[in-house]
């Protein structure tokens, strides 16, 4: 604080600061008044706001566990409706594991075991599984991954599938595997 002129007034440069002090009611050089405060009413409401805070965390723990216990519920009833939708497929892979090699041909081998993984396909189809066969469609390198090429011949066979080494499948809508795939190429 600069030091009063000789005559115990403030300096000119302090006289705004004292304008501004009386303006707002406060004085210049005074300590602030103590406010009167009730220090049990204080204890109380801090106390219920401890107490507000302690149910709200103890509510947000239980929601926590019962939606994880949903959670973990929810996938245990998923997973049993896929292995319920493939029990006829498993039972005819059981059935057809049972036949006699000696008696039986290989025609008929291969018809059964054909005839298992089209049931087996169609279950899963049921439950949103899609296969990804892309023979002779434009080649797509979200669902198809290009493993060789070959020559187109022509150009309107370029960029095509020409072979699938290896299908791909999405479930409902996400890509499981990408088609593994040979593509045509036109070299003109």
């Amino acid at each position: 604080m600069p030091e009063p002129q000789g005559d115990g007034e403030p300096a000119p440069e302090d006289m705004d600061d004292v304008a501004s002090a009386e303006a707002t009611g406060d004085t210049v050089g005074q300590a602030p008044q103590p406010v009167s405060v009730d220090a049990s009413a204080i204890a109380r409401q801090l106390d219920e706001q401890k107490d507000k805070f302690l149910r709200l965390a103890a509510e947000y723990d239980n929601y926590r566990r019962r939606t994880a216990k949903e959670r973990a519920e929810a996938g245990a009833r998923g997973q049993a409706e896929l292995i319920k939708s493939m029990m006829e497929a498993i039972d005819d892979l059981g059935r057809f594991a049972d036949i006699d090699p000696a008696t039986t041909d290989a025609v008929t081998l291969h018809q059964g075991i054909e005839m298992v993984e089209r049931k087996l396909l169609k279950s899963l189809a049921s439950v949103g599984l899609e296969v990804i066969n892309p023979v002779d469609q434009s080649f797509d390198p979200r669902v198809h991954e290009a493993v060789a090429t070959e020559p187109a011949l022509s150009p309107e066979d370029d960029n095509t599938v020409a072979k699938v080494y290896q299908q791909g499948y999405s479930f409902n809508g996400q890509l499981l595997r990408a088609a593994r795939v040979v593509v045509k190429q036109w070299n003109g």
